[in-house]
């Protein structure tokens, strides 16, 4: 039976698309019962989309393959810690638990900049972990940045 690590080290391989794609190497893959029903990667340059991040695009294939928006007991991992949309998007999904790898000190909405998961505020409660595989999902993030920023200097 897959664990979180396993999933994770899954998301990592939907990243290594995303960055092979040339957009910002963050993966995401949703599990019901240890299967996968949804899968995605960041695409908001090739599909000319500002939601098309990895959760969303991992989220809407989920309920494609329900057949219902209500994506209940689904569990969603991502490389990345979520940004203040995707974490809207999983509380309207109603998904039970988010795993992510690396936090996100510009951006993130579960702990680092918001805590929008935490609000008693909202309908529904989401679980969260975050820190597995953080090395490896901040590295690879680190080094894409880091290339860009060398292939764009003068």
């Amino acid at each position: 039976m897959p664990n979180d690590t396993d999933w994770m080290q899954y998301a990592l391989k939907l990243a290594e698309r995303a960055q092979q794609e040339g957009e910002v190497p963050v993966g995401a893959v949703l599990v019901l019962n240890d299967e996968i029903i949804g899968a995605g990667w960041n695409r908001p340059i090739a599909a000319h989309d500002p939601t098309a991040h990895a959760e969303i695009m991992a989220l809407r294939a989920g309920a494609a393959k329900l057949g219902n928006y209500r994506l209940n007991d689904t569990t969603l991992y991502v490389t990345l810690e979520p940004c203040i949309m995707c974490a809207g998007a999983m509380v309207h999904a109603r998904i039970k638990r988010l795993v992510f790898g690396a936090s996100d000190s510009k951006a993130g909405a579960i702990k680092s900049v918001f805590n929008i998961l935490d609000s008693a505020r909202l309908n529904h409660r989401v679980e969260y972990v975050g820190g597995i595989l953080s090395g490896e999902c901040g590295g690879m993030l680190s080094r894409f940045f880091e290339a860009r920023r060398k292939n764009s200097s003068p």
